[in-house]
């Protein structure tokens, strides 16, 4: 079946099911995975857990659990799976969401959506050479479209 673009990522597989970069409120609802922490994982995350590049200074009491400094992307899933059994959420690459980036305000929102167009899209998720705070459930980041690096990457969301 030859797939079909729907918007700007949909495409379309074999059993009619799209599949899409999940938005960004969906990306960090699956990352969290029912939990309230900076981590899935709890107030730190261990090395055993992530593959990130240090803890920084916010997460400095937890200076202990980063033992390994990997220095490049590991092969999906080798690392702890969250509550909800998905890999790599926190580190190794930098995920690609739908969302086009803008700055929220800092009101409370819930599901936002961003501007219809952009430069960069929203990144999440953090990568093998972020400190701790840059991979937390909350962190945005930014990257435009049109580059590649080894520290980028996606995942897909199944719709019905």
């Amino acid at each position: 079946m030859n797939p079909v673009n729907y918007g700007h990522y949909r495409i379309v597989g074999e059993l009619g099911r799209g599949y899409d970069l999940p938005t960004e409120a969906e990306w960090e609802y699956a990352c969290r995975a029912g939990t309230t922490t900076p981590f899935a994982f709890g107030r730190c995350m261990s090395t055993d857990q992530a593959n990130f590049g240090g803890v920084g200074p916010h997460f400095s009491d937890c200076q202990d659990l980063h033992t390994i400094n990997r220095k490049g992307p590991v092969k999906a899933g080798s690392l702890a799976a969250n509550p909800w059994w998905l890999f790599d959420m926190h580190g190794n690459v930098s995920e690609w969401c739908q969302d086009w980036y803008c700055r929220f305000s800092e009101d409370a929102f819930t599901d936002s959506k961003g501007p219809s167009s952009g430069t960069e899209r929203v990144m999440r998720g953090g990568h093998y050479f972020s400190k701790a705070d840059e991979c937390r459930s909350a962190k945005r980041g930014r990257f435009p479209p049109d580059r590649a690096s080894n520290a980028v990457g996606f995942r897909l969301v199944m719709r019905p």
